[in-house]
């Protein structure tokens, strides 16, 4: 196989490597050697580390070991453990839904508007709800950007607002309606609970019921975040972990030129 995510430099220097058995890589190809932290809610004791031990053993590593532990307050201990894992999978069948627009430079997502819009977009951001993270949210919105990408605000055809964080969804929703806003990006960080699958539901659904959701481009954005789920949810994408702003203007401009042409 070649090209794409197969064209891997590790066949070139071992040509044990098979694709449709694949597992983790460590010292040598195939020994599937792993790493794994975990904390347990007991206090620090050589009973302790035999239990993590155990537990990995339950997991299906081979050999486990740990290599460090820390009694982090009274009655929780960090374990961070190495074990091989025996299992393989083959990644040649796996599909995962993913964003199908063409990335652009901020240059050409900028003259791409200009000739297929014809005007500025406007898109506002915010992280929703209780969640107060605004990292994910200024590295796409906010004019420096994020590692050499920047945000929306320098666009020239971006016509970009960032609310910040611990934005309550009708409050967003009453922004998006005051700006007319095109699109929306929800920024999500705090999944304890699946708390963020929540505050995205609700924001579908208060949506739908103002008769919104299908005027506005809605994007999810967050660590925890794919565009399967985003999907999932209601969501026009989802971008997750090494995601900039320029993925995220190409979707926009991309979505809304062929919404212009239905």
């Amino acid at each position: 196989m070649s090209g794409g995510l197969y064209s891997m430099d590790s066949r070139e220097f071992d040509k044990t490597l098979d694709l449709t058995q694949l597992k983790p890589y460590g010292d040598t190809m195939n020994d599937g050697k792993t790493q794994l932290s975990f904390t347990l809610p007991v206090s620090a004791s050589e009973e302790a580390t035999e239990a993590a031990k155990q537990l990995m053993k339950k997991m299906g590593f081979e050999n486990p070991q740990v290599a460090f532990f820390k009694e982090l307050a009274p009655g929780f201990t960090f374990f961070n453990c190495y074990g091989s894992c025996p299992h393989t999978v083959d990644i040649t069948t796996i599909h995962v839904p993913k964003v199908t627009s063409t990335k652009m430079d901020m240059h050409e997502t900028d003259d791409f508007i200009r000739e297929n819009i014809g005007r500025k977009i406007v898109v506002i951001g915010a992280s929703t709800g209780t969640d107060a993270h605004t990292v994910g949210i200024d590295a796409i919105m906010n004019m420096k950007g994020y590692a050499g990408h920047y945000g929306l605000e320098r666009y020239e055809m971006f016509e970009a607002l960032n609310m910040g964080s611990q934005v309550l969804n009708e409050d967003f929703i009453a922004k998006a309606i005051e700006l007319k806003a095109d699109a929306l990006l929800v920024s999500q960080t705090v999944t304890q609970k699946d708390v963020h699958i929540q505050n995205m539901t609700e924001l579908v659904e208060m949506l739908e019921a103002e008769g919104l959701r299908d005027k506005v481009i809605l994007v999810g954005g967050g660590p925890r975040i794919t565009h399967e789920l985003a999907k999932e949810l209601g969501y026009d994408a989802g971008f997750g972990m090494n995601s900039y702003a320029d993925d995220v203007a190409s979707f926009i401009a991309q979505e809304m030129a062929n919404r212009m042409k239905k």
